[in-house]
């Protein structure tokens, strides 16, 4: 086991566009079980690549511990492919940590991706999985959940998550 550092805000690597996995060989197998097990330590519902540093469109998304009976989910190169209503919702994320907003997200998604054995999947997801699903694959696009609030309300955070990092690093 490997537990792997989780990039935070406001890192570069975090809006950045990650690469599609061309080959799902060895070193993408341990990257996966790598972040599951850096995903369950943070005690988050999903992880995306370059959270954890790395350019690769790969993420995974485990549910069990909010809505039990979901298997964990490992989506390799996944988009989108329709999107349905509208739900607010409340989000927060690993890389921006003790940070919980209302964000607006798509009420039902359509994903389709590679899973680890490199098979096609669809995934459809509601509820919390559908906000899991959308919000890994935001952040494979260089997309943060602050990133989708209002202009105001993100020079806010702004603002605010500046002065907490300064008052951390001073106590250093």
């Amino acid at each position: 086991m490997a537990v792997l550092e989780i990039v935070r805000y406001p890192e570069k690597i975090l809006k950045e566009k990650t690469k599609p996995i061309e080959d799902i060989d060895d070193s993408i197998q341990h990257l996966i079980d790598d972040m599951i097990d850096t995903m369950y330590v943070a005690r988050g519902v999903g992880l995306a690549a370059n959270q954890v540093g790395f350019l690769k469109q790969l993420c995974v998304i485990d549910i069990s511990i909010q809505e039990e009976k979901r298997p964990l989910i490992v989506l390799i190169n996944p988009h989108i492919v329709e999107k349905e209503g509208t739900v607010e919702t409340e989000e927060g994320c690993l890389s921006i940590p003790g940070y919980m907003t209302t964000i607006k997200r798509a009420e039902k998604v359509l994903v389709k991706a590679l899973n680890r054995k490199g098979n096609p999947v669809e995934i459809e997801g509601t509820g919390l999985l559908a906000k899991a699903l959308q919000h890994e694959i935001d952040h494979l696009n260089g997309l943060l959940f602050i990133d989708r609030m209002s202009p105001l309300k993100r020079e806010f955070f702004k603002r605010r998550y500046k002065k907490a990092l300064a008052a951390v690093s001073s106590s250093k």
